[in-house]
Parts: structure tokens; C-alpha cells; sequence
């Protein structure tokens, strides 16, 4: 344990700060999966999936830009399930 005052203040607030990081991380991959089923499921909405990756693509940008996640790792995911319902929506269109 640290001696000094300002080191004990910062454990403090890194504690708050990794509570509330994780929180943010645990949201991105619920946001995530959700865009993934939505995309990989066998009657895929257009409205759904648009829906579920709007938000996903919303949230993945806020915690980049708060610098809970890296931008490059931000941009993986979203390129990841924007290829996804791409691929569900012209798999929809086709069969219609």
C-alpha cells in the first residue's frame, strides 16, 4: 500500500475509473452481439439489424473517443459487424 497521500488518492481513483471502464467494455460486447445475432439470424429485418448496428457503431465511437477502447480496435469491430449485416441484408434482398 502506498505511504503517500497522492499515491493513495490515485489508487482510488483508478479503482473508480477501472469499475466504470469495465462497465463501458462489458455494454460494447452486449451492443456487439446483438448486431452479430440480429445479422446472423435466418429471418434478418432490415430495420432490426440497421437498428442493432446503429447502436453498436454508436457506442463502439463513445468509448473510443473516451479512450476506453484504442480507435484502430473501434474501427475492427465495426468494420466486423457492418460486414456482417452487409452480408445479411444482400442475402435478404436476394431471396426476396
Amino acid at each position: 500500500m502506498a505511504n503517500i497521500k497522492s499515491s493513495k488518492k490515485d489508487l482510488k481513483r483508478n479503482a473508480k475509473a477501472r469499475v466504470r471502464n469495465q462497465a463501458t467494455k462489458s455494454a460494447l460486447k452486449t451492443y456487439v452481439k446483438k448486431a452479430k445475432t440480429a445479422a446472423a439470424a435466418t429471418t434478418a429485418d432490415a430495420t432490426v439489424v440497421q437498428t442493432a448496428l446503429t447502436a453498436a457503431v454508436k457506442a463502439l465511437d463513445k468509448a473510443a473517443q473516451r479512450g476506453i477502447i484504442h480507435k484502430n480496435q473501434a474501427a475492427r469491430r465495426k468494420s466486423r459487424i457492418a460486414k456482417a449485416a452487409n452480408k445479411a441484408l444482400k442475402a435478404e434482398t436476394a431471396s426476396a
